[in-house]
């Protein structure tokens, strides 16, 4: 993998139940993250993980891999995590493998809500392009989440398109959210504060 992966932060004027239902509902899921069509779990994996397929629509082409993830929602502070691993054998994925995590931080009326990844390149030297528009569609997803819990619009309403729609000063903006923690930067290891969880977790791309 790459050196420092992909980091973003945002807060939520929303409880962590709320926003836990809709990360870890694969249903809505995709409706607000840009980076995925379909998500469908398939089963239980090793260790009380699930195990689920996944799709990417683009024109003319559908990206299909697999994955494992696993959520504990009982932490002695109140956080709660997230983690997961993917897998692709498809040659024009951007991403062949990878993993991270999502972090969930109770603060007040608010929650933080935080991702962590990394992945190995499918395209090469092409990452150099490919990775800042990864973080940036990741960013921009956030943010379209954040309005939704907010104020109740829904993610459909603001179609990939919107960033164009300059006049709409209520848009998803990548630019809301945190792209480095604290005292770090973008070449920082975001995998470092990742839970214990990740590294149990089984690797998809082995059983294929």
């Amino acid at each position: 993998m790459a050196r420092g992966g992909i980091y973003v932060e945002t807060s939520i004027a929303a409880a962590i139940d709320l926003l836990w239902s809709a990360t870890q509902n694969p249903a809505e899921h995709v409706r607000w993250d840009v980076r995925f069509t379909h998500i469908v779990p398939t089963g239980a994996a090793r260790g009380g993980a699930t195990a689920f397929t996944y799709e990417r629509r683009v024109p003319f082409h559908s990206v299909r891999g697999t994955g494992v993830s696993i959520g504990e929602r009982h932490h002695a502070d109140g956080t709660r995590t997230s983690a997961l691993r993917f897998h692709t054998d498809d040659r024009l994925s951007p991403i062949a493998s990878g993993g991270g995590y999502w972090r969930y931080i109770p603060d007040g009326n608010r929650t933080v809500f935080i991702t962590g990844y990394d992945y190995t390149p499918g395209w090469g030297v092409l990452d150099a392009v490919v990775r800042p528009l990864l973080g940036w569609a990741t960013a921009w997803s956030f943010d379209r989440l954040r309005i939704w819990l907010e104020t109740g619009v829904p993610p459909e309403r603001w179609p990939l398109w919107s960033v164009l729609w300059w006049w709409r000063s209520d848009r998803p903006r990548a630019a809301r959210c945190r792209r480095t923690p604290a005292g770090g930067s973008r070449r920082s290891d975001h995998l470092a504060g990742a839970p214990e969880s990740l590294a149990a977790l089984p690797d998809p791309g082995s059983a294929r």
